[in-house]
This record gives C-alpha cells, sequence and structure tokens, in this order.
C-alpha cells in the first residue's frame, strides 16, 4: 500500500471492503534469526461479509505490548530500531479499535516518516456515498473523482474488469515492484517484510527504495 499510496494523487483508503481470514489485512511478516514470522493483530470475527471497518481487533491479550517487544527483540542490532519502535508506538497511542483504522493509521504514519508529498488528497470510500461491488464500485469511485489513471495492487486482476474502465476512459496501471535490496539483519535479503523492516535498517534513506512504478493492464498481464 506504501508503493501505491506514493504515485497516487488521490488515495482512498478503501475500509468497507470484506474483511478476510489469512489475508494480509491484519498481520505482517518481519525478519528474525528464526525466519520471516507473521505480526497478526487478533480480532473479533463475528459475521460473514463483515467488513474491515466492522472488524474490532481484541484487546484481550495486550497484543501491542507484544508486538513491540517482538519488534525490540527481532531488531535489536538494527541501526534505526528506535525511530521504527517510535513509528508503532505512536500508532497503537492512537488505540485504533478497527483493522480499518490500524491500517490507516499505519500507512499514514510511514508516508510522513518518508517524507511522501503525494497524495495530495486521502478519503474513505465508506464516506463517498457510493453503491455497488467489485469492478462496479471501483469505477463509480474514480469516475466521481474525476481519475483518468487507477493504479492498484496485483490481487486486483482476479476480478478487475479492465475493458469496461478502458470504455470509461480510465486506465488501469499495476504498481511494477521493484523490489530493491537493502541492507538487512538476519542472511539473505527478501523484500516479503513490513516496511518496518526498512525503517529499522535504513531510516529515513530507505524512502530511495521505495521507487516501484505502474505499468498498463495488458502489459501488465503479458509478463504474468
Amino acid at each position: 500500500m506504501l508503493e501505491q499510496m506514493r504515485l497516487a494523487d488521490v488515495y482512498v483508503h478503501y475500509d468497507d471492503v470484506q474483511f478476510s481470514k489469512g489475508s494480509f489485512t491484519n498481520r505482517v511478516q518481519i525478519k528474525t534469526a528464526q525466519g520471516t514470522p507473521w505480526l497478526t493483530v487478533p480480532v473479533h470475527h463475528t459475521a460473514l461479509g463483515q467488513t474491515i471497518a466492522e472488524t474490532r481487533t481484541n484487546e484481550s491479550g495486550d497484543w501491542r505490548r507484544k508486538h513491540l517487544e517482538t519488534l525490540r527483540q527481532a531488531y535489536a542490532h538494527a541501526p534505526f530500531r528506535d525511530e521504527m519502535l517510535g513509528i508503532v508506538s505512536a500508532v497503537c497511542d492512537q488505540t485504533p479499535t478497527t483493522i480499518a483504522a490500524l491500517s490507516a493509521a499505519s500507512i499514514e504514519a510511514l508516508r510522513e516518516y518518508f517524507g511522501f508529498e503525494k497524495p495530495c488528497e486521502i478519503l474513505w470510500s465508506s464516506q463517498m456515498g457510493v453503491a455497488g461491488s467489485g469492478t462496479e464500485r471501483v469505477l463509480a469511485i474514480c469516475r466521481q473523482l474525476g481519475a483518468q489513471r487507477y493504479v492498484t495492487g496485483h490481487g486486483a486482476r482476479e476480478y478487475l474488469q479492465h475493458e469496461v474502465f478502458d470504455a470509461a476512459g480510465v486506465c488501469v496501471e499495476y504498481l511494477d515492484y521493484q523490489k530493491r535490496p537493502y541492507p538487512q539483519q538476519h542472511g539473505e535479503f527478501t523484500p516479503f517484510v513490513s516496511a518496518l523492516d526498512l525503517v529499522a535498517n535504513c531510516g529515513r534513506a530507505g524512502r530511495e527504495v521505495i521507487a516501484s512504478g505502474a505499468v498498463y493492464w495488458k502489459d501488465f498481464l503479458q509478463r504474468t
């Protein structure tokens, strides 16, 4: 999401999308001497079709303190560990109680830390009054914003009807992840971990690593 946000003039938190167990919505991977374990935020998942804005964090086990301690130990020798822990602590201090709010607070904290000037505007889909689902709703949001370009992650290839966007004059582009290596703790480099790893190891200079562009959907599908 950080790569996507960096490219956007307007970024929309899709906070009324359905919560999916086992997705990245409430968990991230970190790098430790024992591998790349998941840090998972426990949730109350009570209803089929529940959105991430309706999915509340489970506060019974003091997960915030436990996650901070796990990060403190995992990155004990990282040069910018304290800056990374400061970001996490600041987000936790906001006490977001839904997965949507926690996700938004986290990505916006990283955006501020790295000093990205974009996006110029940040919105929430639940507050836009746009009905529908899938392609229909995403396109309606783009139209409401007057967008000519929609940049998305790779998961959208499973449901977007690209030709519908083309017909409406909206160019769909997929993130072209660069996966630039940077100094990491604990062995061989892996790009498949939280941006907190980048902060801990590189500090604000990590901004130079976040440099992915985007490619037109037809070119993307030909590649994959």
